[in-house]
Order: structure tokens, then sequence, then C-alpha cells
């Protein structure tokens, strides 16, 4: 969705949304995009932008009137659009809010001056104040923090129609995010660059894109939300759920949870459009497993539900990509689920979760981080006694109505 909204941005003329979402994300990118000049409106369900005034397609016009945007606490917006806010010769301050203030942002104070952006920074954090336009010429950049900093870049000189330049890009990490990138932008008629190895990305006037009058484009379903219905499914439903809507197909790196439940034994069942799943037979059970989260560490906290519940010591590798979410997540998902009763240990890449031995009912806090809040509701399903979440709202960062759909599936949810 928020790369719908970007592309949708970027590229000069009207599109139409389908299954637009409903997070704070999602409102956090729309914000963003009505402050650079498009127009929105949400019609029968269907999300209309038109991007035709945008200030991005004219870069040179001064604006007198002071220009600012806040990604609220998207990590995603703040990395995307700040490449595209900086195609505009405008002052634009750019803000966030909870734990978006602390997170770095380092990056941009080394690669936007490189492309002839003013970029003020409060000590590499927000607020950042930049001011273009961004002139695309071959750069280098380090991959080893998120990948979504190569995906504002990308849509960044596809926007300036980038020609004979290249981005390079060292020790790039979750590789099926860039690909989802370069989808949306094929599917938006943008200029997409060749992917070499995912080392360099090279930008080229010979490869014609797509005109399109208008663009009609459908936001898959979430993976990463889809992944914590899948594991409820796995820890408590003896008798199965089904999960619609989630494409088996999608370049999502997060779809890899289909591998986790099947190594650790669930029943999964895969249909057109739709997946079922349960825990194992006959009351088994699941056993401990093996899974490298590199490229995709938004699994880390279903991935942990799932362990705790599995016979025997689960590893898990990626934790150093865990450090700057909403919260420290390796941290955060080792002290909240000791209130549980499970121990995990941190022991440099990787994380090791003893499981197996049944959870207790605790009152345990979502640190303000909606996939915290959502692991320890998945993990509370078959914990014996009540578990109660603080800041249980969290989850309307990116799932809303998460807790509506647990409902959907049997659990017992109460609001205090």
């Amino acid at each position: 969705m928020q790369r719908a909204c970007a592309a949708a941005l970027v590229r000069k003329g009207k599109s139409i949304i389908h299954n637009p979402g409903i997070s704070n994300d999602d409102k956090a990118a729309l914000s963003i995009i009505k402050e650079m000049g498009c127009e929105w409106s949400i019609v029968n369900g269907q999300l209309l932008i038109d991007s035709t005034n945008a200030i991005i397609h004219s870069p040179f016009t001064t604006h007198h009137s002071p220009i600012s945007i806040n990604c609220g606490e998207s990590g995603l917006s703040i990395r995307m659009f700040t490449p595209l806010v900086a195609l505009s010769s405008s002052e634009i301050t750019i803000n966030g809010s909870g734990s978006l203030t602390t997170r770095p942002m380092n990056f941009f104070d080394e690669i936007l001056p490189q492309l002839d952006v003013f970029i003020q920074s409060n000590q590499g954090k927000l607020p950042l104040v930049v001011k273009g336009p961004l002139q695309p010429k071959n750069i280098t950049i380090d991959g080893s923090l998120s990948s979504q900093f190569l995906t504002g870049f990308l849509l960044a000189y596809a926007a300036s129609n980038a020609d004979g330049v290249s981005i390079s890009v060292n020790n790039l990490k979750s590789k099926p995010y860039v690909d989802l990138t370069l989808k949306v932008m094929e599917d938006f008629g943008l200029n997409v660059p060749v992917n070499h190895n995912y080392e360099k990305f090279i930008f080229q006037s010979s490869i014609v894109n797509r005109q399109l009058s208008i663009v009609n484009y459908t936001v898959e379903s979430d993976w990463s939300g889809g992944a914590f219905l899948l594991v409820a499914g796995a820890v408590a439903a003896q008798n199965g759920i089904v999960v619609k809507g989630l494409d088996i197909q999608s370049t999502q790196a997060d779809k890899k949870i289909i591998e986790a439940l099947q190594d650790c034994g669930c029943k999964i069942s895969i249909r057109d459009n739709e997946i079922e799943i349960s825990n194992p037979p006959s009351g088994a059970r699941g056993k401990a497993f093996h899974f490298n989260a590199t490229d995709c560490p938004d699994l880390f906290p279903p991935l942990v539900a799932l362990a705790s519940y599995c016979e025997g010591t689960t590893v898990i590798e990626g934790v150093s990509r865990l450090a700057h979410k909403e919260s420290d997540r390796g941290l955060t998902l080792q002290e909240e689920f000791k209130k549980l009763g499970v121990e995990i240990e941190l022991q440099d890449d990787l994380m090791m979760i003893k499981g197996g031995n049944g959870l207790k009912g605790a009152t345990v806090h979502s640190r303000h981080d909606h996939r915290i809040a959502m692991a320890c509701a998945v993990a509370a399903l078959r914990a014996e006694g009540n578990t109660a979440i603080e800041e249980a709202n969290a989850i309307n960062k990116s799932y809303p109505n998460f807790y509506e759909h647990l409902q959907k599936l049997g659990a017992s949810v109460n609001h205090l």
C-alpha cells in the first residue's frame, strides 16, 4: 500500500488503488502524498489518486509557504519518501513520531549531498530538512541496515528520468522487498532499472516505460500480518482455520512463514487463494526448527510465538536485523516472553527459543510495537490462564482489525 502511494506520486497522472490499506502506516503515506500536492479520495472502497499537480513534477517551482510531512511511526515511509521529497527545490521538513524519532537517519546525511541535495538533520535523527532538486548520479549505498533506503532511491531516480547512471549496493538485506518495489514500479509504468544481481541497478533511457493513461493497481494482502493468523491456527486450532487472500506467488519476504510451519510439523493445505492450517495431529507438539530470518526480520515475533509451542530448542538467525525496529525486538521478545514462561537466549546473530514447556498467562507490554502485541496475543491462545497486553492498540500501526480477526477464529478477546 505504501509503495503504491509512492509510485502513484512518482508517475504523473491518475491511479486507482484497489484493496487499499487502513493502518496507521497507510494513513501516513496518504498524508505525505497529499502534502506533496496529490489529490486523493476513496470512492466505493477504491482509492483514487491524482498526482498531476504534485510538486515533484515541477521541481523548480518555489513554494513560499512552509511544507512539512509527517511519517508517523513508519520506517518505510521515512526511508522511501525522503528521496522523493528531495526531488523538489522547496525546503521541506520531514518529521515522525514515537520510535521513529530515535531511529538513525545518518544514511541521508551521507548520501543526499552527493546528489546535490541540501540536508540538515538533528545529529542523525529527526527532524530532517531537505532541499533539492535531487540530481541522479552514480552512487554506492550501504544496504545492510534496510532495503527501504534503496526503495526510495529507485523511485526517485525513476521520477527524475535518470539515464546512464547506477545505484550500487553493498551487503543488501531483504532482497525480496526490492523485488516487490521493482514489481510495483513496473505495474505503475515507471522506468525499471536493470538489476545486476542486487549489487547494481542501472537506469537507461532505452528502457521505454509504459505510458499508462490510468493505472489500476491492486494491493496484495499482507503476509506480515497474515503470518500471525497462520501461527494462531498452528498453535491453537485443532480442527483447522482457513486464511483467505494470501498470494503464495507473492514476492513478499514474509511468505517464508510457510516453510517454518511445515518444518515444525503443522498440518497445512495450500489451495487457490486460501491456506488451511491446524496444529500437529493427535495433540502432538510441534517440533523445534531452524530458520534464517535475515531477509524477513518481521517474522521474528510470529516465529517466537510458534517456537514457544514446539518441543525442543528452535534457532532463528538474523537477530542483528532487529535493533532498529519499533523496539529492540530481540531484547523485547526475550523479556516479554519470559513473563509467559518462555526462555529465549540471544547469542550473536542467533536467537534460541526453548519451547514445549507450556505457557502461563501474564501481563505483558507491547513496548508500543505492533508486532510484539500480536505475538503476545497469539502466544496467549493456548497459555494457562488469561494474558493482558498493555498498550495493545499498537497493532493499529499495521493491522487495526487483528483482534477482531482473532475473535472470528474463536478467540476470547476483551478490551479493557
